[in-house]
């Protein structure tokens, strides 16, 4: 996958390890993409919200194992080489760069549909041009930077989604303003029932649920350069579990008992309208202002971690970043300015659609990776994690199965749909670039 971690400073602490992948993980999926989601399965989203983040939770505890064993930069295909074979990583770091790639341009896609709140007359290719332009700069200084540019990032949307939390929960229990006189609880279950959509329309939401828990993972990426791995990465593992769930089951409660689900509109962020509804002065251009810097966090974490990736991007800058795989990854990202000049209407859908790919095939490949450990373990070839995932090897294979689901699950809708048709011709490419990249054995005389 990517370089020694012995060439990799180790200054990332505890707050940034935990920041960056919350930063990763809290962008357009839950700010913009549960609008949509709203709207296909009512309030039950909370509930496909809870079972994809069960799975999650078991994901993170392999990665957490895994990372205790091992602390590697780039850590998802050092695991799938050693415990899954070298093909499985050479997939995993190409897949994990490819999905980054494409999740980058689902941010710069939403920033471009932001900027435009303001400027409607500004063609929506501009403003993802000009951001991925600065974000491109601000990761070719150093790995400190990155940190504390994340942590900065990820503040301001913790602090917006707690605010939304407290603000909603005191407006819903003590009644303030006008619009206390209509939310409340009830409005989880009062319009249609708790799942008007019944079970099929929980279906429809997988893609967007499980894409905005995507960079989670995050914390597997920043390993190589973590302070006392041995402490942080079991903390900053279980933490980043139980913030992110707080933060979008939280969210997601306290919005539809404040509104009733079915006048959300599907095209607007429901963080601007409940913070409209509240009352607070110029709240559409604060919290827009907070959700651009929702989007350029999770870009600017898919930017850092795609230099990450496979082997080919590995080489260090003297400021010890990995630009070679930056200035790769920024160029091919310009595809998404350029599917937002095309097809400005469906280029969300798409990209985070084709990314939900790279996101399963790399839990998917932790979960078979940390199976493959424990028959290490076992076997006494490596020694045994202090930090241990409950429930191995049923609830492996629980986890990758639930995966496979959410994959099936894509066929559904059209604009979904386009992932599986993507998915077989980006492995077949990855195939023949492996197997043509090894070296031919030689002949006899």
């Amino acid at each position: 996958m990517s370089q020694s971690e012995s060439h990799l400073a180790r200054n990332l602490r505890n707050r940034h390890i935990q920041l960056i992948a919350l930063g990763g993980t809290i962008g357009v999926g839950l700010f913009l993409g549960s609008a949509q989601a709203i709207h296909k399965a009512g309030p039950a989203l909370i509930l496909t919200y809870v079972v994809a983040g069960l799975a999650i939770f078991f994901i993170m505890r392999a990665l957490g194992e895994l990372l205790t064993y091992r602390p590697v930069a780039g850590s998802f295909a050092t695991y799938a080489d050693e415990f899954c074979g070298p093909f499985a990583g050479f997939v995993t770091g190409w897949s994990y760069w490819f999905m980054w790639v494409l999740t980058a341009m689902a941010e710069l896609t939403a920033i471009g549909v932001y900027v435009r709140f303001w400027l409607p007359a500004v063609p929506q290719w501009v403003p993802p041009l000009v951001a991925l332009v600065v974000l491109y700069g601000v990761n070719l200084f150093a790995v400190r930077v990155f940190g504390e540019l994340e942590f900065w990032f990820a503040l301001i949307k913790i602090v917006t989604i707690l605010a939304l939390i407290l603000a909603g929960l005191g407006v819903i229990l003590f009644r303030f303003g006008d619009f206390g006189s209509h939310a409340t609880f009830a409005n989880l279950w009062s319009n249609g029932g708790f799942a008007p959509f019944g079970i099929m329309g929980m279906l429809l939401t997988l893609q967007m649920v499980v894409f905005a828990y995507s960079g989670v993972e995050l914390i597997g990426v920043t390993a190589g350069e973590a302070e006392n791995p041995a402490v942080v990465l079991p903390r900053a593992t279980n933490g980043i579990i139980f913030r992110i769930l707080l933060f979008y089951i939280g969210a997601l409660l306290v919005i539809m008992a404040l509104v009733p689900w079915n006048q959300l509109s599907p095209d607007t962020s429901p963080f601007v309208f409940v913070f409209q509804k509240i009352g607070i002065p110029a709240a559409a251009s604060i919290i827009n202002i907070v959700v651009i810097t929702a989007a350029s966090s999770s870009c600017n974490s898919g930017i850092f971690s795609t230099g990450q990736g496979p082997r080919a991007f590995a080489a260090l800058s003297r400021r010890n970043v990995p630009a070679a795989g930056i200035h790769v990854s920024a160029a091919v990202m310009l595809v998404g300015v350029f599917l937002n000049y095309v097809v400005p209407a469906h280029v969300f859908v798409w990209v985070t659609s084709i990314s939900l790919i790279g996101t399963l095939w790399t839990w998917g490949i932790i979960m078979v990776a940390h199976l493959g450990y424990r028959r290490a373990v076992r076997d006494g070839r490596v020694a045994a994690a202090s930090f241990r995932m409950p429930g191995a090897p049923v609830v492996n294979w629980v986890v990758v199965a639930f995966l496979l689901f959410v994959t099936a699950m894509l066929w559904l809708q059209p604009d979904t749909r386009v992932a599986l048709y993507v998915a077989p011709v980006w492995f077949a490419l990855l195939a023949v670039g492996y197997f043509g990249s090894r070296p031919q054995p030689a002949r006899a005389a």
